[in-house]
């Protein structure tokens, strides 16, 4: 047989096995088959014996069968399963000295639907957390409750070992917290699954919050030939940037506090909770009713950040600060906390925070006030800064409120002969906004993003999504990447919200049978909610109310009838 002629029945062989022909011709994009499930066919304990010899540098420490119902989610069992943890690349540092590995777990159910999750994490990682497949709100489902094949990793570092951020100090950890150990350990995962069950997984996807949203979105820019669905929240893509404008916006409060600056209670007295909530009832006075309803809920968080103005529409004081209104100095000092931190020149260092109706939530406090004292120091100082500073006596307050701002932002752009990536290269996706080979494959993108999130700016997602349809056609765009914005939602949960949402359900459902989320029905927490109280939910607020979250830049819109609880009264317009 002629070569091309036998390279097209290749070609045809994989159209059939891999794509559905359904919807794949012309310019959309093709159409992915489902997953197809299977059992394991061993015992968990035979899986020691059967994996064969293994890659060079993977190394398996143990296999143990996971009885039914030991885990748990919102009080439902999760099936029988093999947990198998691992490492592999262990090295000593020659930096400092210090044993590093990429470690791992999996969990394989024993009836398993076929699919592989990546659990990406959050923070700065260096733990092995359970591998669930969790994601942000109070969980009423996982993809290890839904059959995945899950793999939790620690980004090739060990915070109890390394001291916490001080890992940076070795440049191969930086770049594994960045984008390696998920290019490393998703091939291997893949693999073990393969000897597990007699078959690779059919679908892959990869999902997280904060840095684990960073994780997923990277990998839609890396490794878009690898997975087949991005659940990308709240994602910190531009982490280095935000931790420094969270320090920015720490030295502002600064200037106004009058306890101690470098603790987070005295930071906190230069823009009080009752402060925060006064801001927040002046939101809701001039949004509440853009969407069509007073409900407590901004929906219309666009037209918001047009109609409410922060100098004119918040109380300024006439006395002294009682919590019912802002000082003249105060609305001076704090305006650029949300209009967006900038350089001594003026340069924008990273995107505006958005005024929304969860400024009040505790949440929000500790990302103001904590993380940068406790946080954002040592990531910026260690993990990002080049050359870091040394571990040895580091005090983060102190180099927070101390820092030359200018300095910071060049410490996270800048090489050198040891650390040969910035941390703006390796923890950011490389061209961002071109997803050819996602759409291309048919992979899809489902990014959310909390509105009253303060460490991650849903304007700087907004800003990343426009890009994407600027650079493929807001329709294309669509077709294959989709953004919704939740509004009251703090970083991954809480605040004023209905943060709770199935949303492997919709991502599956859209790569495995083409039907796009149109719009996603989202849930309080009130008192006795099965997946966790959220304290934030409004006593004034049925319990359980439902919202529809809507594809950006659609918004929630009341139709005018019906009860305000309800999320069938609400349209995505």
């Amino acid at each position: 047989m002629h070569k091309r002629t036998l390279y097209r029945a290749a070609l045809a062989a994989f159209m059939v096995t891999g794509i559905s022909g359904c919807g794949g011709g012309g310019d959309d994009p093709p159409r992915l088959s489902a997953a197809t499930p299977a059992a394991l066919p061993s015992t968990c304990e035979a899986l020691a014996t059967q994996w064969g010899t293994l890659p060079t540098g993977l190394t398996i420490t143990g296999v143990a069968t996971v009885a039914a119902g030991t885990l748990k989610v919102a009080g439902q069992d999760i099936g029988e399963h093999c947990l198998v943890t691992g490492k592999v690349n262990e090295r000593v540092s020659p930096v400092d000295g210090k044993t590093y590995a990429i470690g791992f777990e999996m969990r394989l159910p024993k009836a398993w639907n076929g699919r592989f999750w990546y659990q990406a994490n959050g923070g700065i990682d260096g733990a092995v957390v359970t591998a669930l497949g969790a994601y942000g709100g109070g969980p009423l489902t996982n993809a290890l409750h839904q059959g995945f094949a899950v793999l939790s990793s620690d980004a090739g570092h060990n915070n109890a070992i390394h001291g916490g951020p001080a890992f940076g100090l070795d440049p191969q950890a930086r770049l594994d917290y960045g984008y390696q150990a998920v290019g490393t350990l998703t091939p291997i995962a893949k693999d073990l699954i393969r000897r597990a069950y007699g078959k690779a997984p059919d679908r892959s996807y990869i999902g997280g919050c904060s840095n684990g949203g960073r994780h997923a979105m990277v990998a839609a820019a890396r490794y878009a030939d690898q997975y087949d669905g991005f659940l990308i929240g709240a994602p910190g893509f531009n982490l280095p940037k935000a931790a420094v404008a969270n320090i920015f916006g720490a030295q502002r409060y600064a200037l106004l506090a009058s306890g101690d600056p470098a603790t987070a209670a005295g930071l906190e007295t230069a823009f009080t909770q009752a402060e925060r909530a006064t801001v927040s009832a002046a939101v809701l006075a001039k949004c509440d009713a853009l969407d069509g309803a007073s409900d407590g809920l901004i929906q219309d968080t666009t037209a918001c950040q047009a109609a409410f103005n922060f100098m004119r529409d918040v109380p300024t004081c006439t006395g002294g600060r009682d919590g019912t209104c802002l000082s003249s100095l105060q609305k001076i000092v704090l305006e650029p906390v949300f209009s967006g931190a900038i350089k001594s020149d003026g340069t924008p260092i990273y995107a505006s925070f958005p005024f929304d109706s969860g400024l009040a939530s505790a949440g929000v406090a500790f990302w103001e006030f904590n993380a940068p004292l406790i946080l954002d120091s040592g990531a910026v100082a260690m993990i990002f800064g080049v050359p870091p500073v040394s571990p040895v006596g580091f005090n983060g307050p102190a180099f927070t409120l101390g820092a030359d701002i200018d300095a910071l932002v060049h410490s996270i752009q800048a090489t050198n002969a040891t650390y040969t990536e910035s941390a703006m290269s390796f923890m950011t996706p490389p061209n961002p906004t071109d997803l050819s080979r996602v759409r291309n494959r048919g992979g899809k993108i489902l990014a959310y993003h909390g509105v009253s999130d303060a460490i991650f700016s849903v304007h700087d997602t907004e800003q990343w999504y426009k890009g994407v349809q600027s650079r493929h056609g807001a329709g294309a765009a669509a077709d294959f990447a989709r953004l919704f914005r939740v509004p009251g939602m703090g970083h991954c949960s809480g605040g004023p919200a209905t943060d709770q949402f199935d949303l492997i359900t919709p991502l599956v459902t859209w790569v495995e049978q083409g039907t796009p989320p149109e719009r996603i029905t989202a849930t309080a927490r009130g008192p006795g909610n099965a997946g966790g109280a959220n304290p934030d939910v409004p006593t004034a607020w049925s319990p359980g109310r439902t919202r529809p979250l809507c594809p950006y830049p659609k918004v929630a819109r009341y139709t005018g009838s019906g009860s305000l609880e309800d999320a069938s009264n609400f349209r995505c317009e």
